[in-house]
């Protein structure tokens, strides 16, 4: 059986580059592609702007739905029930239908999980670490360090997730009570649980209409399965990377394509993949960090619709110039699971440059570049560069190597 076109999006910044407008992309030039999520959580924020003026930022599904994408949330990826269900609401509002096959072993984010999340953020104060206060961390480490340990299969099954949530809950109030001022016994918990048990018995209606699927890994990644392609959706980006990034201002998470490559060589060996680097003109980072060249302006038009807006706890969305030194960083970390494959660079918002000019930092010294400057600064061999001018993925070129829809 001939191998398929796979293709895997990594963003090389501090996360925001543009990996919905990849991911979309991609499932313009094959479609029916099946999108998998390899990292991250529901905390990631995608958008997408459709060619008829439709715009959605996906989190629970893969940023390819809108095309009629399905969606593989690997075990990788912890789910949100109470969001999943939100935002599966809001793409029906869009005329949408979307498919979710969701693994059996995802680790599901509890509302006490995010409660753990936000209070502890907001007890580091001024040493906070950039979270976005959605629970995803706290779902790993307690997944990890803990035998509490909830699934996404577990959701069909009251008398079991019941059981766990009591558990989580006892855990969570004695770390709370331990290590913060909160007043974790002020809160509803009860009712909390009854929304949450909704919660799963709404998941299970839309599994009997074939929406959301609890399935297996290896049946979703067989040979066999009829796939036209594959689009590997990463999420965040590797300089937030638990391996490579700054800590402890890191995700827990590998945001490179590790994750991604794992689960072709277990499922597809003989497939090799393609890489699409992600990035802006120029860095942004939404959360506590650091954030080289910050104090130099970078004044920007046409980005009236930035998702990224202020909240509570991330606070205000930074924009710095493009540090060639750190997307060469990104560059190498990614090439030691990478090394082999072929490498193509998206460079988004163009089209917030005033001046046609890219605001960037070479060798530590701000240098505005043209865009064929950029590539021979890079380090690392790419194959292509495609330039977005546009957050409609309907406005990019056909990928530079080989006509849409034919294999690699």
């Amino acid at each position: 059986m001939p191998e398929i076109p796979a293709w895997v999006v990594v963003g090389l910044g501090f996360g925001d580059e543009g990996k919905g407008l990849a991911t979309d992309y991609l499932c313009r030039e094959f479609p029916g592609a099946l999108v998998v999520r390899f990292n991250g959580g529901p905390q990631a924020g995608h958008t997408v702007v459709a060619a008829d003026g439709r715009r959605h930022v996906f989190s629970s599904f893969g940023a390819g739905t809108l095309r009629g994408a399905p969606t593989y949330w690997s075990r990788y990826c912890p789910v949100a029930p109470g969001p999943l269900l939100r935002e599966y609401a809001a793409l029906r509002e869009l005329g949408v239908q979307p498919r979710l096959l969701l693994d059996g072993r995802c680790p599901v984010i509890t509302h006490y999980d995010v409660l753990w999340n936000r209070v502890l953020e907001t007890t580091r104060g001024a040493s906070r670490h950039g979270s976005c206060g959605q629970g995803f961390g706290a779902t790993v480490e307690r997944q990890e360090t803990t035998p509490l340990r909830l699934y996404a299969q577990d959701l069909a099954f009251p008398e079991v997730y019941e059981h766990k949530l009591h558990q989580i809950r006892a855990h969570y109030r004695t770390r709370i009570q331990q290590e913060t001022s909160f007043d974790f016994d002020h809160l509803d918990h009860d009712a909390e649980d009854l929304r949450f048990a909704g919660y799963a018995r709404r998941l299970q209606v839309l599994g009997q209409e074939g929406a959301v699927e609890i399935v297996r890994e290896a049946e979703v990644l067989a040979p066999t399965a009829q796939w036209p392609a594959l689009v590997f959706e990463g999420a965040q980006g590797v300089l937030l990377d638990q391996e490579f990034g700054l800590f402890p201002h890191v995700t827990r998470s590998y945001t490179t394509s590790r994750n991604a490559l794992e689960l072709l060589a277990r499922h597809r060996p003989a497939t090799a993949a393609r890489l699409l680097y992600v990035s802006r003109a120029y860095h942004t980072r939404h959360g506590a960090g650091p954030l080289p060249h910050a104090e130099t302006p970078v004044p920007l038009i046409n980005h009236e619709q930035e998702t990224n807006q202020y909240n509570d706890h991330q606070e205000h969305f930074r924009r710095a110039p493009l540090s060639v030194s750190l997307l060469n960083y990104a560059l190498q970390c990614d090439a030691h699971y990478s090394v082999d494959a072929d490498k193509y660079l998206l460079l988004t918002c163009l089209d917030q440059l005033p001046d046609g000019q890219i605001p960037a930092y070479v060798d530590g010294r701000p240098r505005p570049l043209l865009l064929a400057g950029l590539r021979a600064l890079l380090t690392e061999n790419l194959a292509g560069t495609i330039f977005s001018r546009s957050p409609c993925a309907d406005d990019l070129p056909p990928l530079p190597t080989f006509a849409p829809g034919a294999a690699p």
